[in-house]
């Protein structure tokens, strides 16, 4: 269940929220001498300004690789090259684009509450193959079943408090 939280929260991170973040980059590779590196391992991310994401490569002869990386990402985001590093400036968010955003986020969180419950079944079936077995007795599986019943409560809070998070973020901007 803390692993599906997880995977929630590096997911809102690639969710863009009007403001510049290097989370955004996480998933752009560059060709890196015929090989497909993650962005990260080829250059330098940083932000300088709240809507600017600077990517300064370890090597400037793989300049164009990494702007060619950053084109064919589906970020919607033109990089300006400026010789020596790249420029992401993150355009302000629309109105009607927030909302999109929001009901995406909300659809990433129905998918992590998705698999919080699948671990909680898989939990609760355990429990009931172990009783049967002759492993616990009546109030021990009870108590069990209560315990998981109470972590997936737990993880389904963090997920909805990670979801308001998030929400709040887009639209507030």
């Amino acid at each position: 269940m803390q692993k599906a939280e997880q995977a929630l929260s590096r997911e809102f991170g690639t969710i863009r929220a009007g403001r510049a973040n290097a989370s955004l980059l996480s998933r752009v590779t560059v060709q890196y001498y015929g090989v497909d590196t993650p962005i990260n391992q080829v250059a330098s991310i940083t932000t300088p300004e709240p809507r600017v994401i600077m990517v300064t490569p370890f090597d400037k002869s793989s300049l164009q690789d990494v702007e060619k990386g950053i084109m064919e990402s589906d970020l919607g985001i033109t990089p300006a090259n400026d010789g020596t590093a790249i420029r992401l400036v993150v355009p302000q968010l629309t109105e009607e684009r927030r909302q999109e955003l929001a009901k995406q986020v909300r659809a990433v969180a129905e998918t992590g509450k998705v698999a919080v419950r699948n671990v909680r079944r898989e939990a609760m079936d355990a429990v009931k193959k172990g009783h049967k077995n002759g492993d616990f007795t009546d109030d021990d599986q009870h108590d069990l079943e209560k315990q998981v019943q109470k972590v997936t409560d737990d993880a389904i809070k963090g997920i909805d408090k990670l979801t308001d998070e998030k929400e709040t973020e887009i639209i507030s901007g």
